[in-house]
Parts: structure tokens; sequence; C-alpha cells
């Protein structure tokens, strides 16, 4: 089988059956509308010895071949996956993981989701919020994404002004701003044409960061670990 792309699936280790996998999750919303968001039935259901379930991150990039796998499914496994997976916690963090790694395209999957976390040790649930103490190794990384943030946070107003280059309510500037900057008028208020891209020092360092775990991929150092 050929691909035509490397599948972004992070971390994708092995469920820990018996608390994700063997639990039946019910929606609540289908029976009790705004109380509970979901409720746990009382009995736990067997695990099948025919494939094997990986969890990680719920953001994944995903190529044209994989997603057509998985609509159609040829021999029966992303269906089967999405049926047991539907009364599951957090379905979105281990279908395309267990699709993937059960699969021809296990030797293709990468293992990130390029985005900056600070996780406790173990992990717990949800990740710190970042703040300006942050910044440095941040914008060091080249990650293009990153969460948790409070509500006007100060580290998200240092990332418009020194690295995005943005203005207080203004959009970000590019090289279609042919208006000179100063202090009173916006570069911004006079385009020319929108479609000129040209890569800023950030987009080096992604380029750089996407290179790197490309090339790790190569190495064999896939996500489909048990």
């Amino acid at each position: 089988m050929v691909h035509s792309a490397l599948l972004l699936v992070s971390a994708a280790y092995l469920f820990c059956r018996s608390q994700r996998v063997q639990p039946i999750i019910v929606d609540a919303g289908v029976y009790l509308a705004g109380r509970n968001q979901f409720f746990q039935a009382t009995e736990k259901r067997d695990t099948p010895d025919s494939f094997k379930f990986f969890t990680g991150s719920p953001w994944v990039i995903l190529n044209r071949r994989f997603v057509e796998y998985c609509i159609f499914g040829w021999e029966n496994l992303p269906r089967t996956l999405l049926m047991y997976l539907t009364n599951v916690m957090l379905p979105l963090e281990g279908y395309f993981h267990s699709v993937a790694c059960n699969s021809d395209f296990r030797n293709f999957t990468v293992n990130n989701d390029l985005r900056y976390m600070i996780w406790d040790n173990p992990p717990q649930m949800e990740p710190h919020f970042l703040n300006v103490t942050h910044y440095d190794e941040l914008v060091g990384t080249g990650v293009p994404f990153a969460r948790k943030f409070k509500e006007n946070e100060p580290l998200l107003d240092k990332i418009d002004d020194q690295v995005l280059r943005r203005w207080h309510q203004r959009p970000v500037p590019g090289a279609w701003c042919t208006g000179r900057r100063r202090w009173f008028s916006d570069p911004c208020s006079q385009w020319s044409n929108v479609n000129i891209v040209r890569p800023g020092p950030q987009a080096e360092k992604f380029r750089t960061y996407i290179n790197q775990i490309m090339e790790e991929s190569k190495s064999g150092n896939n996500s489909c670990k048990q």
C-alpha cells in the first residue's frame, strides 16, 4: 500500500482497557438533557482480541488515503472500531489512533500534534495554563499551536507584539501591506496583492521543526507503541 503523506497521530499508546474501553458510556443528552454530560453503565464489556486499542491527542492530521480508508473500510476495521468506540469516554482520543495502528498505516504515523503544552508528571486530565514565563521556550520550539491560556493572558499580547508584530485590534501585517508604518496610521490600510506570502523568522523555525519530526518518523519512531 502506498501512502501519499504521513499521519500526525500523537502519542498513540495502548488504552488502559479497564478504564477507557470496557466501561460503557452513554450520552446523557439523549435521556437526561440539562443534567449530566454522560453516565456510565453498571456493567462492563469484554474487549475483542482481534485488534488493540490506542489513545492519544484528539488533534490529528490525516491524509486523503487514510480518510478514504476510514470511509470505505474495505476490510471493515474502521466501521467495527467506530461502532465499538461510540460508547467509550473521549472517543476522539482513540478512534483514528486505533484505526491507524491496527492497519497498514501503522508505519506511517508521526507522534506529534504540533502543540506546546506543560503537563504534570504523570499527566493529569488537562495541561497547565501558560503564562509569560513560558514565552522563550514556546517561541523557540517552532510549534504553531499552544494551550491552555487564561482569558486576557499577557502572554498572548506578547506574542502579538513580538512575534506577529500586530497592532492592537488590527490584523497581522504581511507583505501585502504597502503603506508606511507610522504611529498614527496602519500600514495595512493600503494593500496590493493579498496573495503575497513571505515566511518570517517563526515560519522558518516551523519549517525546521517539521523537517525534524519527519526525519524522526523515518527512523522508525512512529506513534504506535505497545
